[in-house]
Parts: structure tokens; sequence; C-alpha cells
């Protein structure tokens, strides 16, 4: 009955920016620590961000600070990656994910997952 559905992939250049929509049903998002992650083709899994507003818990991975922010619409039930000055190592799907306490911003962490939406930055 939980569901994560991820839209707002697709192709942009370099420099670019794109944003990443995660609508949650079956879950309240305001009760859960939400994550973004990604993975290319042969690598692991990493996370991006992750944030919970009961928790005041933040984390955005060390090469994503700065050009991507995480955001929720409560009222939609809904969290956002907005990605800005993408590089094409960003070229990854990504995931969003949830959590009720997770015990850090790794994929192993989360429970539940959406299907992934693909990102590819080239010139």
């Amino acid at each position: 009955q939980v569901q994560l559905v991820e839209s707002g992939g697709g192709s942009v250049q370099p420099g670019g920016s794109l944003t990443l929509s995660c609508a949650a049903s079956g879950l309240t998002l305001d009760h859960e620590t939400i994550g973004w992650f990604r993975q290319v083709p042969g690598k692991e899994r990493e996370g991006i961000s992750c944030i919970s507003i009961s928790d005041g818990y933040t984390y955005y991975k060390d090469s994503v600070k700065g050009r991507f922010s995480m955001s929720k619409d409560i009222a939609k039930n809904t969290v956002y990656l907005r990605m800005s000055s993408l590089k094409f190592e960003d070229t990854a799907v990504y995931y969003c994910a949830s959590e009720q306490l997770p015990y850090g911003c790794t994929p192993g962490a989360f429970r539940w997952w959406g299907q992934g939406t693909q990102v590819t930055v080239s010139s």
C-alpha cells in the first residue's frame, strides 16, 4: 500500500537545472525521513540528500552541496529535489526513499523506495 513515485527526470545540458518529484501514498511524509539517492550502472547506490522535518536532520552529499536542494510540500505529500549546475557525473537513476528513523543517509537505512527516474546530463 505504501508507494513512492518519482517523476521529473529527463535530459539536461551541463550547467542546467532539473527538479525531481516524489509523490507518496500510504505514508505521511512529514512523519518520515526522506532521502534521495542515485545509481549509475555498475556502481553502488549513493545517498544524495536526506531530511527529516520532525528531527531537524538534514544531509547533503559533499559533491552536491550548494547545487542540490530538497524540499517538501506537506499538503501534497510530495518531496522535491531541485538540482542545478548539473554536471556529466550527475547522470544516474535517481530514487526517493522513506524511513521513519534511518540510521544514516545510506540506502540500507531506508525501507520504502520509488522506482527511480533517469537523469541524463549531456551536451
